[in-house]
């Protein structure tokens, strides 16, 4: 397994990298009170249905991608090969307004997990980040992708927001609500 600097190239193999997720279970945001005296609770739930995603980038995820990885914006791209196959990819854009380095995407084959290519690619942006003289490396989420918040939490990551209405009015309701996280640097 090698580790390296993802090249514009990469993206056009991303499609080689099952990124689907798997979930029989979901983080379920409860929200209490109204306003500025809102509170919310949020607890691990079985869903209702399975989810089975391939979990493809969508428009506005394949624009930053290609954007970090033609160098178009600063951020960090690394990508994993096993046997000169595309494995796993994870790039990170710069947000210099806040200081921080924002995940946009971290996908691992779905026959290559569990064998620590995430955390060793997540831990090198974290490093990436601090070399840069960063505040932070920022995550976001849904709840309903629990091998995800699971991760970023073992990775060190704290829960840091919770948007009910980051893609619909209704994403309590889909048990989709967006989750936001953060390894602060320093």
């Amino acid at each position: 397994m090698q580790i390296r600097t993802a090249t514009a190239e990469d993206f056009d193999r991303l499609p080689d990298v099952d990124g689907t997720i798997e979930s029989t279970r979901y983080l379920h945001v409860e929200r209490t009170g109204e306003g500025l005296s809102a509170t919310w609770t949020i607890d691990e739930r079985p869903l209702r249905k399975k989810l089975i995603d391939n979990n493809a980038p969508d428009d506005e995820r394949q624009f930053a991608l290609r954007q970090v990885l033609t160098g178009i914006e600063e951020g960090v791209a690394l990508a994993a090969e096993h046997e000169g196959e595309l494995v796993a990819l994870a790039v990170a854009q710069l947000d210099p307004a806040v200081n921080v380095l924002r995940l946009i995407d971290l996908r691992v084959d779905y026959d290559q997990r569990r064998e620590g290519i995430g955390s060793a690619m997540i831990f090198q942006l974290i490093s990436a980040a601090r070399e840069r003289g960063l505040r932070a490396v920022a995550a976001r989420t849904l709840t309903n992708n629990l091998p995800a918040n699971q991760f970023l939490s073992k990775a060190g990551f704290e829960l840091t927001g919770v948007d009910t209405h980051f893609h619909s009015n209704h994403d309590l309701v889909k048990e989709a609500v967006t989750l936001f996280w953060h390894a602060a640097l320093d």
